[in-house]
């Protein structure tokens, strides 16, 4: 019969109805006749293929943008002119960004990929009454799957039996802390994932106990198969970089087309013949378009990523490191991110006092001598089925924590005290109780569990007033957030024929506060995110209780809003909550990608960490995922643009330092490129206006490009952060490249320029110079201005003396080769030819030097001047 396959809806019957739901029995399991009938049914228990894109399209994709097709009408216009060397260059510029372009993508398919390989184990089905290990793939609804400590949920099910089974859920849903199951209906139907007892999903890991369940849920129907669906539809949104070089393209587009008509147009004007006028006005257009940019671009974010990966950062795609640099919120997860992903005792109550327990040891609250808790720290560590393994817990992370603790104290426990008899861990009496042979034959009886059940039993002997006193205690530290543990022993002659009535005989000892604690690294990088205007926020899947308590102690300020809130909100509700909420708890894979999306709408340009399976989807959603690499899944890793390789939330602080200093670096060359450009095509346009002949040559617009595009802009990505880069705010996701700010500037560095390059045009005509002669000082007036205004494109409104100014020797070391190079062509006899220049004299050289320094002496002289005014509060 047809099942209901709702998730909300299994955990809401008794296992009986399930099993008549499913037309299964609970006891022997399916008949494998009727297992093969719906295996051939409803398919294999896997996600299937996706479909791809074929690999042509893929590469074709990468060159629909338009920065790209104006590159290629360069090429194509410097090809026109005769400049075969310079379209090579632009081509192959082209071409090696849409391979690179290409391979991210291809590459970020394989996130699937990983998905389905995850689900490549085999599991115990109980069939027609026969146990036999069997391919996970082969399940259906219905199969009765047996589980034991160690083993991997291969499908969602409804479990049927529990006898003290623990699964750890933190890959799906971020709680940390594996979680007791029970067989026991559930009235709630919004019962969150984390709270749904009764159920086991797949691919969640069972850490202790054994138990059954019957299979709901198969491949694309389970809660991995939704995160898989929500992975494969969440879209991979255009990094702001790619934004703001298409908004620069395109300005550029319109700049190359107005300058080759007004150059023609004056030129048709003036009579001057038509090839030389379409030589020139072809020459600067191409002059127009930076086609450096993208390798400057490619070259500055390899070097970013490059720095990155010495700081424990791998990023996957190129683009993903300059976005780093705009980020305005990080959403990161608090299992495994922000905390250690490893619980630890935070606080004890011992004979009455309290004592805090930290990373440089134990110390009493009230500032005395440390008591002895021998008794305390030895029931801990035996009342555990738990065992450290060559420095690595295996069991329950609660009793690892505190085996932790009294390894930590010293305490030394071989088998000279052997267990000879147990009480397990049951739900209902909420204790566990372990019984130990000593060395005089004496029995040594150890008890941990919840604290109102082992006050209950120690009640005789400890008396109302220190009971009522435990408990409060016990009251306090769960307010804290913290998990509370109680301890207690007693020492008996002998084993008693009934192990419970030897419970009367316990000694309260104390209580143990336990908390997955939070990184210290991370509490100061949220210091420095909040300082450089960065917000973060905490999406998890934990209790909001033990959320709100970790965000305090972080330093995360704001509302905290759980998943069933958050699910009664609107879309307008929550845009106009986000920016409020430090805290999202207790959420699902839904949940995380739509605050990923809502503060995307907001404006925000946000990062998203993760390590679990349940942060894919918004992991791949978010401007830039960050995965943990050490403790992350494969999954997370393969969604994610950048992986952490030390877990480390505050390598996160040093990636974004390094994408606002990448941006900057870019910033710098397109400053220095276009200043370029502006002055040579306002010289070449006001020569004629003030009656003088053109005084470049075609090719001469040419070298200033190729040289200028080369090595002293390649330097300029070597180029350390300057001085308070991080107490700056983060850049508008709608920030142009080349805002009027900057274009206003580049305007009066480009005017610059061309007045002091007409000008000894000018004057070498005026002193009766060959116009060859002259023409060839103007153009080495106008390289110089560029090596001097080098300096100017290297800072905003500080002076270009300021710290950083000889710290970047490859810069200095291009200017020189670019000084040298031009010293080549008006010196060198075959190069004058070429590039038809004279020789100059030493009062020649000493004069273009001079003039060309004056882009930064009137740009210094500005800033001085604004800084003033500013001073006088203008």
């Amino acid at each position: 019969m047809s099942a209901p396959t709702l998730p909300p809806y299994w955990h809401r019957v008794s296992a009986a109805e399930v099993a008549r739901l499913l037309d299964t029995d609970p006891a022997h399991g399916l008949d494998p006749t009727e297992a093969a009938r719906r295996h051939l049914r409803d398919g294999p228990n896997s996600l299937p293929e996706p479909p791809r894109r074929p690999s042509w399209r893929l590469f074709v994709s990468q060159f629909r943008n338009l920065l790209t097709l104006v590159l290629f009408a360069a090429g194509a216009l410097a090809g026109v002119i005769g400049d075969t060397s310079d379209m090579a260059v632009i081509l192959a510029v082209v071409v090696f960004n849409a391979i690179l372009g290409f391979h991210q993508e291809w590459r970020a398919e394989r996130i699937l990929g990983v998905l389905r390989g995850m689900l490549a184990h085999r599991c115990r089905v109980r069939r027609g009454g026969i146990e036999s290990k069997l391919a996970s793939d082969q399940l259906v609804c219905g199969d009765l799957v047996l589980l034991e400590a160690g083993d991997r949920i291969p499908a969602d099910g409804r479990l049927v039996a529990a006898h003290r089974l623990y699964i750890d859920e933190s890959v799906l849903t971020g709680e940390s802390g594996a979680v007791l199951k029970d067989s026991a209906a559930l009235p709630d139907a919004a019962a969150a994932l984390g709270d749904r007892r009764n159920m086991a999903f797949m691919n969640t890991v069972v850490t202790r106990g054994r138990g059954a369940l019957l299979v709901t849920a198969i491949g694309t129907d389970t809660e991995i198969g939704r995160v898989f669906e929500l992975v494969g539809s969440a879209e991979q949104p255009v990094t702001p970089l790619q934004i703001r070089l298409d908004r620069l393209g395109k300005r550029l587009a319109v700049i190359a087309v107005a300058v080759v008509g007004a150059i023609l147009g004056m030129g048709l004007l003036r009579g001057e013949p038509l090839g030389q006028i379409l030589l020139t006005s072809i020459a600067l257009a191409v002059a127009a378009i930076p086609e450096g940019l993208p390798a400057v671009v490619t070259i500055t974010l390899a070097i970013g990523m490059a720095r990155m990966t010495q700081r424990g950062a791998v990023v996957k795609r190129m683009a993903a490191v300059e976005t780093l640099g705009s980020t305005t919120v990080i959403c990161s997860d608090k299992t495994g991110t922000l905390t250690l992903n490893r619980m630890s005792v935070r606080a004890l109550y011992f004979a009455g006092r309290r004592l805090r327990v930290t990373g440089e040891g134990i110390r009493a609250e009230d500032g005395g001598p440390l008591p002895q808790m021998g008794r305390l720290l030895l029931s801990g560590w035996l009342c555990s089925n738990s065992r450290i393994d060559e420095g690595r817990l295996i069991g329950d992370p609660t009793e690892g924590a505190l085996m932790v603790l009294a390894a930590k104290a010293g305490l030394l426990v071989g088998t000279s005290l052997p267990r000879i008899a147990e009480i397990p861990f049951d739900s209902t009496t909420r204790f566990m109780a372990t019984y130990h042979r000593q060395s005089d034959g004496s029995v040594l009886l150890c008890v941990k569990g919840a604290p109102g059940a082992v006050l209950e039993l120690c009640a005789g002997r400890l008396g109302p007033q220190a009971c009522q006193a435990a408990a409060a205690q016990a009251a306090e530290l769960g307010a804290e957030a913290l998990r509370v543990i109680a301890l207690a022993s007693a020492c008996l002659p002998a084993m008693p024929d009934d192990p419970h009535a030897a419970l009367a005989e316990l000694e309260f000892l104390g209580l143990a506060g336990l908390m997955d604690p939070p990184r210290d690294e991370a509490r100061d990088a949220i210091r420095l995110c909040r300082r450089a205007g960065v917000a973060v926020k905490m999406v998890t899947g934990d209790h909001a209780v033990t959320a709100g308590a970790i965000a305090r102690l972080l330093g995360l300020d704001g509302a905290v809003v759980s998943g069933p809130e958050l699910e009664a909100m609107s879309e307008a509700a929550l845009l106009e909550r986000i920016d409020s909420v430090a805290v999202f708890a207790r959420v699902s894979s839904e949940h995380k990608l739509r605050v990923v999306r809502a503060l995307r709408q907001a404006g925000h340009v946000v990062a998203m960490t993760g390590d679990g399976v349940n942060d894919a989807a918004a992991l791949k959603a978010a401007d830039i995922g960050v995965a943990m690499g050490a403790s992350g899944s494969d999954v997370a890793r393969e969604a994610a643009a950048m992986v952490l390789t030390d877990d480390n939330f505050a390598t996160i602080v040093g990636a974004v330092r390094e994408g606002r200093t990448i941006y900057d670096n870019i910033v710098k060359f397109v400053r220095f490129q276009l200043s370029t450009n502006v002055g040579a095509l306002l010289t070449v346009f006001a020569a004629p206006l003030v009656g003088l002949p053109l005084p470049f040559h075609p090719i001469h617009i040419l070298w200033v490009n190729i040289i200028m595009d080369g090595p002293p802009a390649m330097a300029m990505a070597f180029d350390p952060p300057h001085p308070g880069i991080m107490a700056e705010p983060p850049r508008r996701r709608d920030e142009d490249i080349l805002p009027w700010s900057r274009l206003w500037r580049l305007l009066a560095s480009g005017a610059t320029m061309a007045v002091g390059t007409l000008g000894v045009f000018a004057l070498g005509l005026h002193l009766g110079e060959a116009e060859d002669e002259a023409r060839s000082l103007a153009f080495t007036t106008f390289v110089l201005f560029q090596v001097f205004n080098a300096f100017n494109a290297r800072v905003g409104q500080e002076t270009v003396f300021g710290p950083n100014f000889l710290t970047n020797g490859k810069l200095w070391l291009a200017l020189g080769a670019v000084v040298a190079l031009q010293a080549a062509v008006v010196e060198w006899l075959p190069a004058e030819a070429l590039f038809h220049t004279a020789s100059l004299s030493a009062r020649d050289w000493a004069l273009a030097f001079a003039v060309a320094s004056s882009v930064v002496v009137l740009d210094e002289g500005r800033k001085l001047a604004r800084r003033r005014y500013r001073r006088r509060g203008g």
